[in-house]
């Protein structure tokens, strides 16, 4: 259960630091996150949807408000007339770069309130190895 309440914790935090230096939603964000984590920060927004469990008509409102505020450009995807890929924009690597370590600092403080000292040892090390089986996968 501690869990959860970590998970709840860490969410509010996140959702309040990324309205403030982003101005769009946490939901958005996640696009961000998703982008920025891939070679030429560019993915496929049906790609994104599948990774997120997010319908597409979702996606194509949620696209709309990131490209409005000049976080994401869109583009053809060749050979595919219906196909969309989305790039980060400068303006999005350099907000996201500027705000990675508040960010990392109130996730951080979030996890030390709800989580005891033994809990976080664990959490951490399931961290590390999935962060490690991804990199094995890439």
């Amino acid at each position: 259960m501690r869990i959860l309440a970590a998970a709840g914790a860490v969410e509010q935090q996140l959702r309040t630091h990324v309205k403030l230096a982003f101005g769009v939603s946490h939901d958005d964000f996640l696009i961000l996150c998703l982008l920025a984590d891939q070679p030429g920060h560019t993915l496929r927004m049906t790609r994104i949807a599948e990774l997120l469990g997010r319908p597409k008509t979702r996606m194509t409102y949620q696209v709309s408000c990131l490209h409005h505020f000049g976080l994401v450009t869109r583009s053809s995807v060749r050979g595919d007339k219906r196909g969309i890929a989305l790039t980060l924009t400068d303006k999005a690597r350099r907000l996201l770069a500027e705000n990675s370590p508040a960010l990392a600092q109130a996730v951080s403080e979030a996890v030390t309130r709800t989580l005891g000292p033994s809990q976080r040892e664990a959490l951490g090390s399931l961290l590390a190895q999935t962060t490690t089986d991804g990199d094995r996968s890439r």
